[in-house]
């Protein structure tokens, strides 16, 4: 079986300055490895289910070697924030003991801008590629999720794929949409290569290392107190849900060029 490196678990010691962007409201932390993580609370906004599409959707991206900051499991302990002034952020943290998810701040990184940096045809296709598939629809110009780092370009939060789980009432019809929203993705314009992308991406995302990246899910953040399903059910869902979209890859990669067409 391919194996799926598996998340660091870390504490979080110190709670640094909130990130007031989007309703999520994240939190630059320190963690008991002295790093710095950017937090994503289980209590915030969509709660559990947006960190298991930021879980899903990252670890996803890293199998296919796409740069995204290292993912780490944060816990908060029962104690942390009681001194916190701040009523909002004192709720925040209190509805957020245990395990929380965060991804290692990138310092002096700044935010993707399309008009300034040109991204290559390979790398467009790819990312593109990968937000058809994860139905990931926070990649635009408006708020491109994209950061500029050592030269580099890295992809972050996809707290807003896989929006098929807020509601659950049909799984299946869901992942084989074809994801029209694609035609709003900031590097649609640029992803020529979407064929071959397609084809080599397929290779890599096995039923294994999708199964395995889809058992890293936490046990608590599966227990669901507005549905009827067990952990183990979640898991399963969420397994089929990605192998029957992968297995009609064509859906999506068929509306991403149709998409691109009108572009160029």
């Amino acid at each position: 079986m391919e194996t799926v490196e598996k998340l660091r678990e870390q504490e979080v010691v110190r709670y640094m300055q909130p990130l007031r962007e989007g309703g999520s409201l994240p939190a630059l932390v320190e963690a008991d490895d002295t790093y710095k993580y950017v937090l994503k609370f289980k209590g915030a906004g969509h709660g559990v289910k947006a960190l298991i599409a930021e879980l899903i959707g990252g670890k996803i991206a890293q199998a296919l070697g796409l740069p995204i900051p290292e993912l780490v499991f944060l816990d908060l302990d029962e104690a942390f924030g009681r001194t916190e002034a701040d009523e909002e952020i004192q709720d925040l943290l209190r509805g957020s003991h245990g395990r929380n998810l965060g991804l290692h701040f990138l310092s002096q990184a700044m935010t993707f801008d399309p008009a300034v940096t040109e991204v290559d045809s390979l790398m467009a296709s790819k990312i593109v590629w990968l937000d058809a598939f994860i139905t990931n629809v926070d990649r635009t110009a408006k708020n491109t999720n994209m950061l500029m780092w050592k030269k580099e370009l890295w992809l972050i939060d996809h707290g807003a794929c896989l929006y098929f789980h807020h509601s659950f009432t049909n799984w299946e019809q869901a992942a084989i949409t074809p994801f029209a929203l694609i035609k709003d993705h900031v590097l649609l314009k640029q992803a020529s290569k979407l064929d071959d992308i397609n084809s080599f991406f397929r290779e890599i995302l096995t039923d294994d290392t999708i199964k395995n990246i889809v058992n890293l899910i936490p046990e608590e953040w599966l227990l669901w107190e507005d549905g009827d399903y067990s952990p183990e059910q979640l898991r399963e869902i969420y397994f089929n849900f990605l192998s029957k979209r992968l297995s009609n890859s064509e859906i999506f990669l068929n509306e991403a060029k149709n998409a691109r067409e009108k572009l160029i």
